[in-house]
């Protein structure tokens, strides 16, 4: 479903020398599964996830999707990949603190043009073990439980591909893994991929997926 071929990028500063983040790194994906990539801070793994999220441009190399290449894509194409077939997850949860637990998911489903009722929220929290949180503020959660709020936000979509950068890289251990729980059951039919630095958790929940 997912393949990058080749794929480069290098940053070039007004002032001093280009930094090469990626150099010519050929991926394949399957359409399911949980994919973690690691590495050390600074190694590239966000830049990997952003580009072939489609937030950043590509130096060299290619990006196929479901065997389009995005050498073709207009900026119409890359917006609808974005917007329908991608869900990004976040270290900062980037939740409204103002509004409800079911507030946030309903604005999230307006935003896609969909009806945001209490039979569709209760849906999409019942995929993130949030069954009942709906009117729950925020305030009133744990880091995990906010974690897996913007999940569900993500969710609203029906992406075909998850995109977590350094998911749990603000939770304790207990509330990390929870989030990895989750994302481990929503891999059964979407294509999870995870940008982390705990190889424990990769190597634990890979071998389970």
């Amino acid at each position: 479903m997912l393949e990058v071929q080749g794929l480069t990028k290098v940053y070039t500063p007004k002032k001093g020398v280009p930094v090469r983040a990626l150099d010519g790194v050929d991926l394949k994906f399957e359409e399911t599964g949980m994919v973690f990539v690691l590495g050390k801070s600074g190694s590239g793994k966000s830049t990997l996830l952003n580009l072939i999220g489609g937030l950043d441009s590509v130096t060299e190399g290619d990006i196929v999707i479901k065997g389009k290449s995005s050498a073709d894509f207009s900026q119409a194409d890359f917006d609808s990949y974005r917007n329908t077939f991608i869900g990004f997850i976040f270290q900062e949860y980037n939740i409204l603190t103002e509004f409800t637990v079911g507030k946030n998911i309903g604005l999230a489903l307006e935003l896609q043009g969909k009806k945001a009722d209490k039979a569709s929220i209760e849906e999409i929290l019942a995929q993130v073990d949030l069954t009942g949180y709906a009117q729950r503020k925020p305030n009133e959660l744990s880091g995990g439980q906010k974690q897996r709020v913007a999940i569900a936000r993500a969710l609203v979509k029906n992406p075909e591909i998850i995109m977590a950068d350094e998911p749990t890289g603000a939770l304790d251990s207990t509330t990390g893994k929870q989030v990895f729980e989750t994302l481990q059951k929503l891999s059964k039919t979407k294509l999870v991929i995870i940008v982390s630095h705990d190889r424990d958790y990769a190597e634990s929940f890979t071998a389970t997926a």
